[in-house]
């Protein structure tokens, strides 16, 4: 029948305006602020239009989202705080879109360069989000964000982040990636346990070079005599001898025959 497919697209779609009402009256007064029926209405037993009412209801971000890049700094005791970033300029080159431009700091007196950013920028429009910064950094010092409201009205000032904008602590990482920062933690423990353990000996050569230092001891058994071969007996020799004589005559008489 004509326009039956029409009516069938036309039956699903109210079916799920109905289920989203009834949906609604289930969570209602909780919906759009719990983030636990946020889930509920989201999962598998949810029913109806399965939409988020963006902003009010938000999905919970997962750890491997990434969106602009960070910059990870170190807080001290003592209240101070150091950057990771050693403005070596590799995130800089494996960028794809080149977004990404440091201003490294110099010395005002030698004038050399000191391993530290002065400034750092990223353009926000022209980043693709690809996470290379991030996995091609050789001190953990640049990381993939998960806020993704950065939306303005000024491109030309708002979306060029400088780094007091990138800058965050270590804490703000650990919140958003407990998973990742617990590998490059235990990583890193691993590798300063290696170099801690670099220059020290290990215990088996050094007792291998204190028993090889210590005087040898003569303990040299007296030789035993050896004992005196076997008579050889005169059959087996006799049978030898005869099969070596019979092998001769046969290679003989193959050769004679050839040769007639």
């Amino acid at each position: 029948m004509y326009g039956l497919g029409i009516l069938r697209g036309l039956g699903v779609t109210l079916k799920h305006f109905v289920d989203s009402v009834v949906d609604d009256f289930r969570f209602l007064g909780k919906r759009y602020y719990d983030s636990d029926a946020v889930k509920i209405r989201q999962g598998t037993k949810g029913r109806g239009a399965f939409t988020v009412q963006y902003p009010e209801e938000k999905l919970p971000v997962p750890e491997n989202f990434r969106f602009v890049p960070f910059l990870v700094y170190e807080e001290k005791a003592d209240g101070t705080t150091q950057d990771r970033c050693t403005s070596c300029g590799i995130c800089s080159k494996v960028c794809p879109p080149q977004c990404i431009w440091i201003e490294r700091t110099t010395d005002p007196v030698t004038k050399r360069p000191v391993p530290e950013p002065r400034d750092f920028h990223i353009d926000i429009d022209i980043c693709m989000n690809c996470g290379f910064c991030a996995e091609f950094c050789p001190f953990d010092a640049i990381k993939m964000d998960h806020d993704y409201e950065l939306a303005s009205y000024d491109r030309t000032t708002a979306h060029i982040h400088n780094k007091e904008r990138l800058s965050k602590p270590v804490s703000y990482y650990q919140s958003i990636r407990p998973n990742h920062y617990l590998a490059e933690e235990q990583r890193r423990a691993e590798e300063e346990a290696k170099k801690a353990n670099k220059g020290k000996p290990a215990a088996g050569t050094a007792k291998a070079e204190e028993v090889s230092a210590a005087p040898a001891v003569a303990t040299s058994a007296p030789v035993a005599p050896s004992a005196p071969s076997a008579p050889a007996d005169p059959e087996a020799e006799a049978r030898k001898k005869a099969l070596a004589e019979k092998r001769k005559a046969e290679l003989a008489a193959k050769k004679a025959a050839k040769g007639g």
